[in-house]
């Protein structure tokens, strides 16, 4: 399978938050599968961090790439294809960053990982 994850599963996954789904940790650990975090997970982070909304112990820019990298989670560039998704999405969700991810998923055929449910209002394959 190949997974998208939504920020905070990338975060709860970071953190061993007990709030993340036991499935979904599996499906992240598992080696068979692909897993993607999208550079706009990252401007997400880093727009929340600078704004004090998102207490980090390092600079965003720098921490996220590395922990990423250190849990073998590969980076999902933002490419100009995923605006022609973007711009058919349904207005169910008002995040833009939310959005991005959701055109990414569908431009790559990714699953995204997710507990938001305005994520799994979309026609987009989801992991929860």
């Amino acid at each position: 399978m190949r997974i998208l994850l939504d920020t905070h599963i990338f975060f709860w996954h970071l953190t061993d938050d007990p709030q993340l789904p036991a499935r979904l940790e599996s499906a992240i650990l598992n080696p068979d599968n692909e897993v993607y975090l999208s550079v706009v997970a990252v401007w997400e982070a880093v727009v929340k961090h600078y704004n004090g909304k998102l207490p980090l112990p390092e600079r965003p820019e720098t921490f996220l790439p590395a922990k990423r990298d250190e849990a073998g989670i590969l980076s999902l560039p933002l490419e100009e294809g995923a605006m022609r998704y973007l711009a058919g999405l349904p207005l169910l969700h008002r995040d833009p960053f939310d959005r991005v991810m959701v055109a990414q998923a569908l431009q790559h055929g990714l699953t995204i990982a997710t507990v938001d449910p305005l994520v799994k209002a979309y026609d987009v394959p989801t992991l929860y």
